[in-house]
């Protein structure tokens, strides 16, 4: 998921500099939405991880 926000981070920096503000804006959103989603899932997982096997 961080390697998605990234990519929409960079084509967004890309747009913006390119004058294409209404792509540099929904890229912002996305990579935003993919960075809080990784962020959960990683999140998850650790805690998940946390816990012994089921006995």
């Amino acid at each position: 998921m961080f390697n998605w926000a990234i990519t929409f981070l960079i084509i967004a920096i890309i747009a913006g500099v390119l004058g294409f503000g209404g792509i540099a804006g929904a890229s912002v959103g996305m990579a935003k939405i993919a960075f809080v989603a990784g962020l959960v899932l990683a999140i998850v997982f650790w805690v998940i991880g946390k816990r012994g096997p089921p006995v």
